[in-house]
Parts: structure tokens; C-alpha cells; sequence
């Protein structure tokens, strides 16, 4: 006998939720999302956002921890693209290309580090694409120009999200280079830090 119910799935009820977060956090921003607002948006009742996730915090954190998995696998493609590092240079042009041609994950990754201002708890995950950056870099380069690096793609990021404009490749690969101290497609020097 059928009763026209759906099954029960936790899981699926979880990640609807979830998805419904990181959506409002994209369109309105932290501050402006709420427990009723996700709800309506993942088609559950009110009472199941607080089941899964008691705090809206919690909630958010969740939501943003699942974005910081993605963060973390484009690390990985960068450090595929890396390689040995003989084109250093085109391979950071290269992602952040990607970046700024993803336009919702920046405005996820921006609203974090907004959010993280305030709240202690999210400072981890705010941080994580640096400290992955860094980690990465530092083999390769020095961790003084690895720290440069990341601060120079995060304003070129930042910048190309306020204006809407995609920064220019030659002015990128010079201010790269001159971190990095290589031109696109040369080797790799001695690091000596």
C-alpha cells in the first residue's frame, strides 16, 4: 500500500540542506541567511534545519566546510599543473583564471573571509586556500614568496570580482615572476629559505 510519502533519507534531507546554505550564502551573504530561509529553499520544514544542525552557526560551518573540500581538490589540480615547477608562473595564471572566471565560489570564498572577521570559528576554513597555497609553494620557491604569491592573487582576485574585469595576463606574469623569479616556462632556481 502506498501512502504517496516519499522515503526517508537523512542524507539526502542533510546535503539538500546544505546545498540550500551555501546558495543563500552565495546570493545574500552570511549575515543575511537564516534557518527559515535555507528550510524554504531546500524544501523541508523549518524543524529539520535545526534537527541536522541545532545553530545556524553550525549550520553555516557545515556548509562551509563542504565548500573547503572543493578548495582542496583545486590545490591538488594546481599542484598537478605545478609539476616540478618549470612553469610556475602559467600554472598560478592558470588558476587563477579559474578563479576569477568562478564568479559564485569567489563570492563564497569572500563572504567567508568577511564572516571569519567576526567569528573566530570559521578563521580555519577562511584561511585554508593560503595555508594550502603556502604549502604547497614553499617547497618550491621560499615560504617569504610563497606568503607574497598568495597575498598578489588574492587582491588580483578581489580586484577582478569588484570590477568585473579579468586581470591582464602580461601585467599578472610580471608581478608573478618578480615574486616568483622566473618567467613562465624557465626552471627552477635553488631555493635558498
Amino acid at each position: 500500500m502506498n501512502s504517496g510519502r516519499r522515503p526517508r533519507d537523512p542524507q539526502g534531507r542533510r546535503q539538500a540542506i546544505l546545498d540550500a546554505a551555501l546558495e543563500l550564502v552565495i546570493e545574500v551573504g552570511i549575515a543575511r541567511t537564516s534557518h527559515r530561509a535555507i528550510a524554504e529553499r531546500a524544501g523541508v520544514p523549518l524543524g529539520s534545519t535545526t534537527y541536522y544542525f541545532p545553530t545556524l552557526p553550525d549550520l553555516v560551518a557545515a556548509a562551509l566546510e563542504q565548500a573547503a573540500e572543493r578548495v582542496r581538490r583545486e590545490i591538488r589540480d594546481l599542484a598537478g599543473k605545478i609539476g616540478d615547477g618549470r612553469d610556475l608562473v602559467g600554472a598560478l595564471i592558470w588558476m587563477t583564471g579559474l578563479a576569477v572566471g568562478d564568479r559564485q565560489r569567489m563570492l563564497l570564498e569572500y563572504e567567508l573571509y568577511l564572516a571569519a572577521v567576526r567569528n573566530d570559528e570559521l578563521r580555519g576554513l577562511a584561511g585554508l586556500w593560503l595555508r594550502e597555497l603556502r604549502t604547497l609553494l614553499t617547497p618550491l620557491i621560499g615560504a617569504g614568496p610563497a606568503a607574497a604569491v598568495g597575498a598578489l592573487l588574492d587582491g588580483v582576485i578581489l580586484q577582478a570580482m569588484v570590477t568585473g574585469e579579468a586581470p591582464d595576463p602580461d601585467v599578472l606574469e610580471a608581478a608573478l615572476t618578480a615574486l616568483v623569479g622566473r618567467p613562465a616556462g624557465k626552471s627552477p632556481g635553488v631555493v635558498t629559505e
